[in-house]
């Protein structure tokens, strides 16, 4: 598959696997890379010499682009976005805050620059800075969210740039892919749906919450802080939810949140932040991330040959065979031909 997406990163799908906290680290982001996507590795809250460390290892599993994302809000921004310069990463996506100082520099390092952003406003300022694409996230994404939902915000940031968008929240399978085309995108950024492949080192402990999870099983917490995060339901975030909207347990608040992430990475996933989108309601497959960039590209390309009649004819057969729908993409034989009745019209 060539989009502009593709060619700009060098990759051969148009599949960012979204940079995770304390998670997204060398193994992930090889796999994801070596198996065709831009695989990110998260800097967010990191020491320098483990981003160091972590690019060297990557780059001993694959010598496919890589990609880093930095948390503008981190102190050490200023320094790992130097450090990036140096370790000639080939990506940088970033988040919580504007690139505008570093970007200049990235650029003259031949360093591909997407921003993360929330609105049309935001998505044509990066544009005027310089980006090179942008990546518009929808609020049904895990971690730290904006207001608008992907369904929105995706065709208002390309009625907005002419530059490459990437959708991102929402987008687990081939069904979301395909939709975030049709919204105007180029390409899609997916964190939650490789929180459970086998190349992700989480815990074993979060990839279960995350495979048990529905559809109604996120929550956001911290909105009243400035700084909502979208996680699943546990008693962290219950607990969460019933003081931070009480100024007199300001304290209690900040030491709740305190070190939230790491516990749940670590295993504890009812007393930390187990961060994960709305999609986490639709993945309950592990997988390799080989087999999801795969899966995810040939069931997007193979939909997108029906006419809207068969598509939705093969949608009415969802609740009974949906399996033999996965089963037909992994062969490469096409559902809209397969399940669409011979007899009468079929338009």
């Amino acid at each position: 598959m060539r989009t502009r997406v593709t060619e700009l990163l060098g990759v051969e799908a148009p599949i960012i696997q979204g940079a995770m906290a304390r998670i997204s680290d060398a193994r992930l982001a090889a796999a994801v890379s070596e198996a065709g996507g831009l695989g990110v590795i998260a800097c967010g809250g990191a020491p320098l010499d483990w981003v160091s460390e972590q690019v060297a290892e990557a780059r001993t599993m694959t010598d496919k682009p890589l990609g880093a994302n930095v948390m503008l809000m981190d102190p050490q921004a200023p320094e790992l976005a130097k450090l990036l310069c140096e370790l000639d990463i080939d990506v940088v996506t970033t988040g919580a805050g504007s690139p505008a100082e570093f970007i200049a520099m990235w650029k003259k390092a031949d360093i591909r620059v997407l921003p993360v952003v929330a609105s049309a406003t935001q998505a044509r300022r990066m544009e005027r800075l310089g980006a090179d694409a942008i990546i518009a996230e929808g609020t049904e994404s895990g971690g730290h969210v904006g207001e608008l939902a992907t369904m929105a915000l995706v065709p208002a940031v390309c009625n907005a740039v002419r530059i490459p968008v990437v959708a991102a929240g929402g987008v687990a399978d081939g069904r979301g892919m395909l939709a975030a085309f049709a919204l105007g995108a180029e390409g899609v950024q997916c964190g939650t749906r490789f929180l459970t492949v086998e190349e992700c080192t989480v815990a074993e402990a979060y990839k279960q919450k995350v495979l048990g999870a529905r559809d109604s099983d996120t929550i956001v917490t911290g909105r009243d802080s400035g700084h909502p995060v979208r996680c699943l339901k546990n008693r962290f975030a219950r607990e969460a939810r019933k003081i931070e909207s009480d100024p007199a347990r300001a304290a209690e608040r900040e030491h709740l949140y305190s070190g939230s992430l790491a516990r749940a990475v670590s295993g504890d996933v009812e007393g930390g932040s187990v961060m994960a989108g709305q999609v986490a309601g639709i993945v309950s497959e592990r997988k390799t991330a080989a087999d999801v960039i795969a899966g995810m590209t040939a069931e997007a390309e193979l939909l997108a040959t029906c006419s809207l009649e068969k598509l939705a004819t093969v949608n009415a057969l969802r609740n009974t065979q949906r399996d033999l729908l996965n089963t037909e993409v992994v062969q490469g034989s096409d559902p809209c031909t397969t399940h669409v009745p011979t007899g009468g019209s079929n338009g």
